[in-house]
């Protein structure tokens, strides 16, 4: 009896475009997966475990890997870094516009100035417009300022870090026998009434006191004294967070 011949030969042929066709089918699957996590906040193990699993589980990317699992890690990684900065800028330039817009209205311009800084964006209140001389608690009339503004960062979620500044004339009382107790009391009244009066969450806020030692201006001249008696409120970009890295 004559053996039936195989009409398929041995079948490498096809097995070989077979396979050949699902690689790059799933090469395709994986590429499209890695643009899906460039446009999303994602974790970088859970990325490191898919591409695992495409070479475990499918077996295709085993010998001869197809694509550089490092450098797609990497740019995922760098594409949401600027996503996230890009989002930052608009927050804080809207802040700024907002805030420029009540310090205009209010003509306060002479007393509240703001400004841009590598650290975030700073709000800088003379002293007279929130404190009488020597004192910490916060004037009456100074109030709705603070309440104001602080309305305006509450809708925000930077972290937020209040500075007090002092000239170098000595500080001698019973309530503030340095111009440390001062300058720190005036900052922690400030982050007080940002939580109790405007609501703004605890965990947003810190308080610092400087002192005489971080002056804007030499304190030569009366004027230039006064320059240096302040509080400063700046709202902290991401990386100059508290327990962030600088």
């Amino acid at each position: 009896m004559r053996a039936r011949r195989n009409r398929g030969g041995d079948g490498s042929s096809n097995v070989s475009e077979w396979m050949t066709t699902y690689s790059d089918l799933v090469t395709l699957l994986l590429c499209f997966f890695v643009l899906l996590f460039s446009f999303s906040v994602i974790d970088a193990k859970k990325f490191e475990a898919i591409i695992r699993s495409f070479q475990g589980s499918l077996s295709v990317l085993d010998s001869g890997k197809t694509i550089d699992e490092d450098q797609y890690i990497s740019q995922a990684l760098q594409s949401n870094r600027l996503l996230r900065e890009q989002q930052e800028a608009e927050s804080m330039e809207w802040l700024y516009r907002q805030l420029d817009e009540y310090i205009q209205q209010n003509n306060l311009e002479g007393t509240v100035v703001l400004g841009v800084e590598e650290r975030g964006l700073l709000i800088r209140f003379k002293d007279q417009v929130l404190f009488d001389s020597g004192k910490a608690v916060i004037r009456k009339d100074g109030e709705p300022i603070v309440q104001s503004i602080g309305e305006i960062l509450k809708q925000n979620d930077r972290a937020i870090r209040v500075e007090g500044h002092t000239d170098n004339v000595p500080m001698h009382s019973l309530l503030y026998p340095s111009n440390w107790e001062l300058s720190t009391a005036r900052a922690v009244n400030v982050v007080k009434f940002f939580i109790e009066k405007v609501g703004i969450a605890p965990t947003r806020l810190s308080a610092a006191g400087y002192s005489e030692y971080h002056p804007i201006a030499d304190n030569d001249t009366a004027e230039n004294r006064q320059k240096n008696r302040r509080v400063d409120v700046v709202i902290l970009r991401k990386s100059f967070e508290l327990n962030e890295p600088l």
